[in-house]
């Protein structure tokens, strides 16, 4: 639930923190004392755009923030953990800056966040009913939705709408082959012809940096050996470096026998007589495996111009040779497999299988919650002074498949027991559309998982005992989860358990 909003500079707010608790709470106030910013502003908080006109006249910034109690709530951890976006356990800060050159910047726990995260949590925390919402609900798209939310799989929804994009891009592969079939055979050709040349070359992994290395060190072979040669000589020779140090330690350790501060000096001569032994050593390996071999380095740069000439045939660098190998290899694979109308019609096949076996399970689901909404809505239509009146929501198989299944869904409504159910967007009059929303909208809050609800002035256009009606039935939504209302009517703000 909502815990607390702080807001700064925020079109005429200087400075506001306001705390809330559990139950129904109402925000009451003439037009214009600026009731619907704290609903603005938390929207913004959730993920909507920032517009310059919310930015406070002559202030340079504008501050939000909100604390939220997520201890319950489904899904929440979890999605902050797989986001890095976790803080304290079972509670969440939201916080979000907005600028006079119309930059926004948000985060998350402490975190930066992008808008997408905002308003996926948003969707998570807070379910907002703006005072337009019952504009949307008019909408085909949005009754959709509005149903799919309702009976519980939206998820499925998805899921077969991703399947529709995989089946149109499968049959688009497939079209795309059957179109540029000849462009297709004359790229396989220059592919396998490139691939049979690499293939006879067969450049190794690190064979262009190995060839490089040895073709210098075999190039300049014989002043290698005659500075090693020279070095172990200085090194290890009759009157060499070792042979003084030796002689030295000896002389250094019979003095020391009658000043032990010599000792020390013996010591770090010993060490260095260790050292050079160890070099003298590696030198007389270095030079037993240093062979002066001409057939070995014409080899070697015969090999390095082969692979050279490729890479400069194939404008690659000559150690990238491997990768192009690959390559060939690879896109042979994907035109065998662009060019075999067997597999593509199979692929086909297969992608729509899957979507129609996902859009039928969405239909029967779609026809059980369907009748269960229907049900819901008209019940609270009768409490909401449309006696006789209900709510229809009728599915229509559709002509050509689609993303989001096999039907169109649109809410039918009567407002009373004589008419003829219609549209939505055609039937109702203004006021009874408020309440139509409103009826459905309750509906739906009783059945989701959302511990937060927020009503936007959505009980406009109605009063009386109608209004008090609106009221009782906020306050049951408030027996579980927190309700948060901006209205006009005493009738419903006397339900309230907190009033501002």
């Amino acid at each position: 639930m909502l815990r607390a909003l702080s807001i700064r500079n925020f079109v005429v707010v200087e400075s506001l923190d306001v705390d809330f608790d559990q139950g129904f709470t109402v925000l009451t106030g003439e037009t214009g004392a600026g009731k619907s910013m704290l609903v603005e502003a938390l929207a913004l908080l959730l993920g909507d755009r920032f517009e310059l006109r919310q930015l406070r006249q002559g202030a340079e910034r504008a501050e939000l923030s909100a604390v939220f109690d997520c201890e319950g709530t489904p899904g929440v951890d979890a999605w902050l953990d797989e986001q890095g976006l976790a803080g304290d356990p079972g509670e969440v800060l939201l916080r979000r800056v907005l600028d006079a050159q119309g930059r926004s910047r948000g985060w998350i726990n402490g975190h930066p966040a992008t808008l997408v995260q905002l308003a996926k949590l948003g969707e998570m925390l807070v379910d907002l009913h703006g005072q337009h919402a019952h504009q949307a609900l008019a909408r085909a798209p949005m009754q959709r939705a509005l149903l799919d939310a309702f009976g519980g799989f939206a998820s499925l929804a998805r899921e077969t709408g991703d399947a529709f994009g995989i089946w149109r891009g499968a049959v688009a592969a497939r079209d795309a082959a059957r179109r540029d079939a000849a462009a297709l055979v004359r790229e396989r050709e220059d592919v396998e012809a490139r691939r049979a040349e690499l293939a006879t070359l067969a450049p190794g992994e690190r064979e262009w940096a190995e060839l490089s290395a040895a073709q210098t060190r075999l190039a300049h072979a014989a002043a290698l050996i005659d500075t090693a040669s020279s070095a172990q000589a200085t090194v290890d020779g009759d009157d060499a470096l070792l042979s003084r140090i030796n002689v030295i330690v000896q002389q250094l350790t019979q003095a020391s026998a009658h000043d032990p501060a010599l000792g020390e000096i013996v010591a770090a001569l010993e060490s260095a007589r260790i050292q050079l032994d160890d070099v003298a050593r590696s030198l007389r390996d270095y030079l037993r495996r240093l062979d002066v071999d001409p057939r070995e380095l014409a080899r070697t740069e015969q090999r390095l111009t082969a692979l050279h000439d490729a890479a400069r045939k194939f404008r690659v660098r000559g150690d990238e040779l491997p990768a192009l190998w690959r390559a060939a290899d690879a896109r042979l694979a994907e035109l065998a497999q662009a060019g075999d109308a067997a597999a593509l019609d199979a692929r086909v096949d297969a992608a729509e299988k899957t979507w129609r076996e996902l859009a039928q399970t969405l239909s029967k689901k779609r026809r059980l919650a369907a009748a269960e909404l229907a049900n819901r809505v008209s019940a609270a239509m009768q409490e909401l002074a449309m006696a006789g009146g209900r709510l229809d929501v009728r599915l229509t198989p559709l002509a050509e498949p689609a993303s989001h299944g096999l039907e169109n869904v649109e809410f039918d409504i009567a407002t009373h027991p004589a008419q003829v159910a219609g549209p939505l967007s055609k039937v109702a009059s203004g006021g009874e559309l408020s309440r139509v929303a409103l009826a459905i909208q309750v509906a739906t809050s009783e059945v989701g998982s959302v511990p937060t609800l927020i009503f936007d002035e959505v009980d406009s256009g109605i009063g009386g005992a109608v209004a008090a009606t609106v009221g009782r039935l906020l306050q049951s939504l408030a027996a579980t989860r927190q309700v948060l209302c901006v209205t006009h009517l005493p009738q419903v703000a006397a339900h309230a358990d907190h009033h501002f």
